[in-house]
Order: C-alpha cells, then sequence, then structure tokens
C-alpha cells in the first residue's frame, strides 16, 4: 500500500501574487502550473498510489487562499481515492465557519501555514481552534520549516512550536511536513515525544545530504516508524519523489552510519491512513 499524504490541488489563481513576487526565483522562474484532475490521477497511478490526501493553500495577509468548494469539486473528478483536507488561516474571522464547512464536506483535516499567514500557533487565542480540531476527529498538517518568501516568519515555523502544541493537546493529531527541514534533529525529538505527532517527508530528498542526516537521525532515535510518505505533488510526481527516496539509501560517507533500504522502503509503504486514524476513501 502506498499513501501520499501530502499532494497539492490548488490553481495558479490561489496564490494571488505571492508565487510570482516571492517563488518563481526559487523554483526555476516558472509560473505556477494549471493543475487538472486529469494530471493528478495520472501522476498518482504512474507511482503506484493507492491512496492520496490533497488540499490547497492559505495564508490571508500574503492574498494567499484556495476555496473548500474548489477542494471539494476537484476531488470530486478525481478517480484516486483522495481524501481533501481544508487549508485555513486561523487569522481569518470566520475560520469557525469555514472549519464546519469543511466538516460539512466530509474534509479529515486541515493544512495549516504559520510560516507565511504569520499566526504565533502557541498563542492562547488559538486554543478553541484545536479544541475543534480535537473534538471533530481533524488531522492537523503543518507546513513546518523554510520559505524563499522574504515576509515568511520562521520563528513559528519550527518543530518545537509543534512540541508545545503536543503537550497542550496530546489528542490532536498533527503531521510536521517536509520533517521540518533543515530543523530535522528537532522533528526527530519530537516525534519521539510524542504519540500523535507525526512527520512527513515531503521535499526532504531533494536536498541530499539533508535527506541522508535525517534519515540516519530518525533511525538512531528510533522514529522511521512516524515517518510519511508525501511527494509535494506539483513540485515533484509521487515517482519522483519515491526515485528521490530511494537514492539516499544508496549514499555511503565511509564508515558512518547510512539509511537503510528497509528504511526508505517502510516510509514509502507505511498506511498513513490506519496510523492517522483516517476514514479510507476506499470504503
Amino acid at each position: 500500500m502506498i499513501v501520499d499524504v501530502h499532494t497539492h490541488c490548488h490553481q495558479p489563481e490561489h496564490w494571488g501574487d505571492e508565487h510570482r513576487d516571492h517563488w518563481e526565483g526559487a523554483y526555476g522562474g516558472e509560473p505556477y502550473p494549471v493543475n487538472t484532475p486529469e494530471e493528478f490521477d495520472a501522476a498518482m497511478a504512474a507511482g503506484g498510489v493507492d491512496v492520496a490526501i490533497t488540499f490547497g493553500l492559505a495564508a490571508s495577509q500574503a492574498g494567499v487562499h484556495t476555496p473548500n468548494a474548489y477542494v471539494a469539486d476537484f476531488v470530486s473528478k478525481l478517480t484516486t481515492p483522495t481524501i481533501p483536507f481544508t487549508a485555513m488561516d486561523p487569522l481569518d474571522a470566520d475560520w469557525r465557519d469555514q472549519l464546519d464547512e469543511a466538516i460539512e464536506l466530509g474534509f479529515q483535516g486541515v493544512k495549516l501555514y504559520p510560516v507565511l499567514s504569520l499566526f504565533d500557533p502557541l498563542a492562547p487565542e488559538f486554543e478553541d481552534f484545536y479544541r475543534r480540531l480535537e473534538a471533530n476527529g481533524m488531522v492537523c498538517l503543518w507546513h513546518m520549516g523554510a520559505t524563499p518568501s522574504p515576509i515568511g516568519s520562521l520563528r513559528v515555523s519550527q518543530p518545537l512550536v509543534i512540541e508545545e502544541v503536543a503537550r497542550r493537546h496530546p489528542d490532536l493529531t498533527q503531521i510536521m511536513a517536509h520533517m521540518g527541514h533543515p530543523w530535522t534533529v528537532d522533528t526527530n525529538l519530537v516525534l519521539r515525544k510524542h504519540a500523535r505527532v507525526f512527520a512527513d517527508v515531503s521535499g526532504v530528498p531533494s536536498r541530499p545530504f539533508g535527506a541522508y542526516q535525517a534519515l540516519v537521525n530518525a533511525q538512531e532515535w528510533n522514529t522511521v516508524p512516524k515517518l510519511l510518505f508525501g511527494s509535494d505533488y506539483l513540485l515533484w510526481t509521487p515517482a519522483e519523489a519515491m526515485a528521490r527516496l530511494r537514492g539516499i539509501a544508496t549514499l555511503r560517507a565511509g564508515d558512518l552510519p547510512y539509511v537503510t533500504e528497509d528504511t526508505v522502503e517502510q516510509i514509502i509503504h507505511r498506511d498513513s491512513i490506519a496510523l492517522l486514524g483516517l476514514n479510507d476513501p476506499r470504503n
């Protein structure tokens, strides 16, 4: 079984001016591509993906927003069994209405982007937000780590922020995207400590030395069972992401520890649906 927990379904217009102004230079100078359900299905099929999780983006101060209705419509056109997550900015005055709408649409989680939406996850005014996620069994997937955007705040995008959220809300299921890179050592320490906190490896293999360190560290701290496969589609297809991940297991640095093939295959074939407590869309 292969579950891709990190795919995107948003369109160029959902970026506002943010991608053109701050991201194109970091990703080869190309505009964000149009994303069709047919291309999504083809990419998932080529990678042997059995179930995908997909979402858009939300960061209101940056003009970034993917409506719930759009995500629901996109998923309705897919042949790939797909679980939709809402993308929300908890700074929006109507976040409760957005969350209620997502729940009514059958969404099973929320994608949060504090580095760009500029909200502090540890501020007391968001406690009600977390309680509502817990009460409705919603998985919380965080963008953690770097951003190319100069308006972003790295201070709120570090794994130790999630450590504190988990201390306050131990029953909230959370995923730290991208293993929180470059702070992957911190990510592994948080994974080891909190039963309901996981991390996906989306984007990590794109920087081989960092991926080598992150996965060796996961082996040493025994957190490999908490790592989930994610491609970060459209940036990479699942097939490309798997090939890059398997490539990390070929790296050797003298007598130093190395990433084992078993580690990589465990991640790729993890039953993330069961692990996260999600409803399987194939049933």
